[in-house]
């Protein structure tokens, strides 16, 4: 089985179904967001921030992602490093989040002789297209815990956030498809749209 990436704006299940595929599959899950929190504290001079300039932190993360990328995902496990011993057999994961240039890193991951990302890699898209800014703000209400950093909004904030989420799932919508990923709609059935997921990277 081929290396996975799930692409997709906050809250559209990207963590729900890596961790499915590592309960299911076996695919260890590796989160950006905690790769950026990881960077927020050690290079705090880098701008690599949680929850701050999306495009910058996006544009700033991109080399690490793409050279994390070949170098554990082309066929001998070479690279820039003409060096291969320790490789795993088998030893499959999934990378999922928000904070992807698509362009940046397909030109990288070039040195590990991987041309693009649909060659290289199963992709997953997931967006809620479809959900309006009043869908957004009743989720949230609805869902929110406690440990969702949306919690504590206040009305008018969470307007804000909801109006940037509606946009911004139009906008990956695009990208994801000029880059080549399979896209499922997670507004609704959710769940039955990760079997079917599942089934399907158990099928490659």
């Amino acid at each position: 089985m081929r290396n996975i990436i799930i692409v997709g704006p906050s809250r559209s299940g990207k963590s729900t179904l890596a961790k499915r595929l590592h309960e299911e599959l076996g695919y260890y899950v590796i989160s950006i967001d905690k790769l950026v929190a990881v960077f927020q504290n050690a290079y705090p001079e880098l701008d690599i921030k949680l929850n701050w300039d999306r495009d910058k932190v996006t544009e700033n993360i991109a080399p690490f992602i793409a050279h994390y990328l070949g170098m554990f995902s082309s066929d001998d496990g070479r690279g820039l490093l003409d060096y291969s011993h320790g490789a795993v057999k088998d030893n499959r994961f999934v990378l999922e989040g928000a904070y992807f240039d698509f362009g940046k890193i397909e030109e990288s991951l070039k040195v590990y002789g991987i041309n693009s990302l649909k060659e290289g890699f199963i992709l997953i898209g997931l967006v809620q297209k479809y959900k309006s800014e009043e869908d957004f703000i009743q989720d949230f209400r609805k869902y929110d815990t406690e440990d969702d950093w949306t919690y504590n909004l206040s009305d008018e904030e969470l307007k804000e956030v909801a109006v940037d989420m509606a946009s911004y799932n139009k906008e990956m919508y695009r990208k994801l498809v000029e880059y080549g990923f399979d896209i499922y709609d997670t507004s609704g059935g959710r769940e039955e749209v990760f079997d079917k997921i599942i089934e399907k990277v158990r099928n490659k």
